[in-house]
């Protein structure tokens, strides 16, 4: 079965889709009928169970779903993609056969949404269950046990889209401690060729970026007639490559990186505030009761203000009002001022991230605001104003200005966000320096999928409430 597995995932996921595709078909066609009262759309066998099931699976192979294998964010993406192109190809087919009068633009329409929101949940549900289980994951041997390693298994055992099993590792040094050590050390660098050989791995991927240049072209030149793929960790790490072009040089035998700053651009601006705002608009309406059911919660609990103003530095140096739900004390000022001058401590751990992990100017309510991250919600008015945006880099005091560095430019250049990079990432448990290279990777690499990856996994990281005070 392992020699097969490519084959069986090949076959498994082109089933799954088209009983996705159909579920959507069906879907759309009932939603049509129950919304228009009317039960007239005619639909041929052949279009149904045929034709459109074949337009969609077309362009989800062509978008490589089916031969790589790639983050479930970058799936995601091409899901979206495929299934533009299925729902216009299926529109034009209608055209071309003459029986677009009689088809309904509303059953095209949710065939198309519907599709794509089953292709990618039926997907990402059976590729979860697959890791779980450890079936049809494709064997892999990484060599490098270092801090790049480190981070490439976190990657790897973190997305189920990726679908890779380790087998082992290659270091000739010391094993860097934590995650890596659960895999065994099959050998040093110069045992490639036989541990690939003993394993029978076709997929390597080399994360020794501090290997010399010379002995890690030798390195691929020896086992690359041994497998099918060659993945290499170059000494990039957290340079913005988020959109990066990649062109060859063969008279020079170089490979030339183009790297983009994505929000440097104004369509891409343009493009985020027009995500920003419908999002915000659809979802202020809809969490409308909580905002109420906390604000209540709040007055009864405290006295004060319902809401929290705190002046923070927006685009362009310009400072704006940030709203937030009242957590704390409304002499929490004075509070602060009093503990820092009496405690060394708590004022060596406030200079450090300018925030306290136990902070007496908290409320009751205020703790459970600031754990969940909901005291943050009406920060939604900011985007609504302007002056934010859904994700983006975290909002920041004027006196923080001067910890960002040469990366002040990167901050100043976007609208801070209500989430981002730092709040997916640990938030309060990282460092100071680690929440700036974040933000700065964050405007560089920028794209509308990497913002619904972040609110995506947002959701995950206040459920979870790691890191949140």
């Amino acid at each position: 079965m392992k020699r097969y597995y490519t084959s069986i995932l090949f076959l498994l996921f082109i089933a799954l889709d088209y009983v996705a595709i159909l579920g959507a078909e069906q879907s759309a066609f009932c939603l049509r009928n129950w919304f228009l009262h009317s039960r007239n759309l005619h639909i041929s066998w052949l279009n149904f169970w045929i034709v459109f099931p074949s337009l969609f699976l077309l362009f989800i192979h062509l978008g490589q779903l089916y031969s790589r294998r790639m983050p479930f964010y970058k799936e995601v993406e091409k899901l979206f993609h495929a299934c533009c192109y299925g729902t216009l190809a299926v529109i034009f087919v209608l055209y071309v056969a003459r029986i677009a009068a009689t088809t309904s633009r509303m059953f095209v329409g949710l065939f198309g949404i519907l599709a794509f929101i089953l292709l990618a949940v039926c997907r990402y549900a059976i590729k979860r269950f697959l890791l779980h289980k450890q079936l049809l994951q494709g064997p892999i041997v990484i060599i490098g046990a270092g801090k790049t390693a480190e981070l490439l298994v976190k990657g790897i055992v973190g997305d189920a889209g990726l679908g890779y099993k380790i087998v082992g590792l290659l270091e000739d040094n010391r094993v860097q401690p934590g995650i890596l050590e659960k895999y065994p050390v099959l050998g040093r660098f110069a045992d490639a060729e036989r541990v690939i050989k003993e394993t029978g791995v076709k997929r390597v991927f080399i994360a020794a970026p501090g290997l010399a240049e010379r002995k890690l072209g030798m390195l691929i030149y020896r086992i690359q007639p041994l497998v099918k793929n060659i993945g290499v960790i170059p000494n990039l790490v957290g340079v913005p490559t988020g959109a990066v072009e990649v062109e060859s040089m063969f008279n020079e035998r170089l490979v030339l990186l183009r790297l983009k700053n994505n929000l440097a651009r104004p369509l891409n601006r343009w493009l985020k505030t027009i995500f920003d705002y419908t999002l915000t608009i659809v979802g202020t309406i809809l969490i409308s009761p909580v905002l109420l059911f906390i604000a209540a919660w709040i007055y009864k609990d405290s006295p004060g203000p319902v809401i929290f103003k705190h002046t923070r530095v927006g685009k362009n140096g310009k400072p704006f009002p940030c709203y937030k739900f009242r957590s704390m004390c409304v002499d929490a000022k004075e509070k602060l001022a009093e503990l820092l001058a009496n405690d060394p401590a708590a004022r060596a751990e406030w200079e450090k991230d300018f925030k306290l992990k136990n902070d007496p100017r908290i409320t009751k309510s205020g703790a459970f605001l600031r754990k969940t991250s909901l005291d943050e919600l009406p920060q939604i008015f900011n985007v609504l104003r302007g002056e934010m945006s859904l994700v983006g880099p975290r909002p920041i005091i004027a006196e923080e200005l001067v910890r960002y560095g040469e990366y002040v430019g990167d901050y100043l250049m976007v609208k801070p966000g209500i989430t981002g990079m730092w709040q997916v990432s640990g938030r309060s448990d990282t460092t100071y320096n680690e929440r700036v290279q974040l933000d700065s990777w964050y405007v560089r690499n920028w794209s509308v999928w990497l913002d619904v990856m972040l609110l995506w996994r947002t959701g995950k990281s206040v459920c979870k409430c790691k890191g949140a005070y």
